[in-house]
């Protein structure tokens, strides 16, 4: 790192421990915000995330403080920067972005409460200890995209019905051997072989497409996880590049020009992060806050993309889509 860079990133961490000092001196609460990936990439959710948060009388800049804490897709950061959060003695820390940002919190803090934001098993991650009563400094919103494997893998092979050979990419992460396994299990269940990839880097994620082809998959899912989201571009890319239909589980990738999506409602699981974060402010506990799983899930299908791949989306995806992007 070059001289004025750091001085330049000592200089703003400074100014953002004096400004959390003032808050908190001037009785302002102050919410930490940690997330595993670039501000860019979760700027469209944090409206809903605040929306939440005012629904039980906290508006930012006017009686809060949000002090965010990005890793832009680096795992390696998340711990500092909790640590960071907690040295600053914030009142709550929101952990968004997937596994890796709640257990770096939770591994900075056993006391401060932290509103999570869970794609896995936070029960068999230690994080609570029910899902119902949680009991301890952890609670938010779990959004079982672990589960969704079954429905979305089913839905990719309504899509492409003769392909017999599916390829799926997954993250290294905590859940990435229970998810693995999930699918496996799915695929024999409706007749079609899979062939697996972990990756941890992006040249990894660029070899993956042209290895699936090469073994003649059909078509590709791709596992929940803020790692590829903050690579959705890649992504798209090379599922365009290789002709391979490609199921993900952000609608955002969609957008970007991916073929079909189905996951929960993001902005949805964001404005109750925003509401737990509040009602702690408030003085209840997260040990008595249930983990909130989602009840709206979205279908998402981008038509210009399945004519570029040459497939007729079948009538039976059509009528439970919830958006058809032309």
């Amino acid at each position: 790192m070059r001289r004025r860079d750091f001085i330049t990133l000592i200089g703003g961490a400074s100014l953002a421990g004096q400004w959390v000092a003032h808050a908190q001196q001037a009785g302002i609460p102050v919410i930490g915000y940690l997330s595993g990936r670039s501000e860019a990439l979760e700027r469209p959710l944090l409206s809903a995330f605040r929306q939440g948060l005012a629904g039980t009388g906290y508006v930012e800049a006017r009686n809060v403080t949000i002090e965010f804490q990005w890793a832009d897709g680096d795992p390696e950061r998340l711990r500092p920067l909790a640590e960071d959060l907690v040295r600053r003695r914030i009142a709550v820390i929101v952990a968004a972005g997937g596994e890796n940002s709640i257990i770096a919190a939770k591994g900075a803090t056993s006391t401060i409460p932290i509103v999570m934001n869970s794609d896995g098993d936070p029960v068999r991650l230690g994080l609570v200890a029910s899902l119902n009563r949680p009991g301890g400094n952890v609670t938010g919103v779990n959004n079982f995209l672990g589960d969704l494997l079954p429905k979305q893998l089913g839905l990719l092979h309504e899509l492409v019905p003769k392909a017999s050979l599916l390829g799926a990419l997954f993250p290294s992460g905590p859940n990435t051997g229970a998810a693995i396994a999930n699918i496996h299990r799915t695929a024999r269940a409706i007749g079609v072989r899979v062939i697996d990839l972990t990756t941890t880097t992006d040249a990894q994620i660029e070899a993956a497409f042209p290895t699936f082809a090469s073994y003649g998959a059909g078509a590709v899912l791709v596992n929940a996880s803020p790692f590829f989201v903050a690579r959705l571009d890649k992504l798209v890319a090379l599922a365009a590049r290789y002709a391979l239909p490609t199921m993900y589980f952000r609608r955002e990738m969609v957008d970007a020009g991916g073929l079909i999506s189905y996951g929960s409602d993001s902005a949805d699981g964001y404005r109750t992060m925003g509401v737990y974060a509040g009602r702690i402010l408030g003085g209840e506990k997260p040990a008595d806050l249930p983990v909130v799983q989602p009840t709206k899930f979205e279908l998402v299908v981008n038509r210009k993309t399945a004519s570029a791949l040459g497939l007729d989306i079948p009538p039976g995806v059509l009528a439970i889509v919830n958006d058809v992007i032309e």
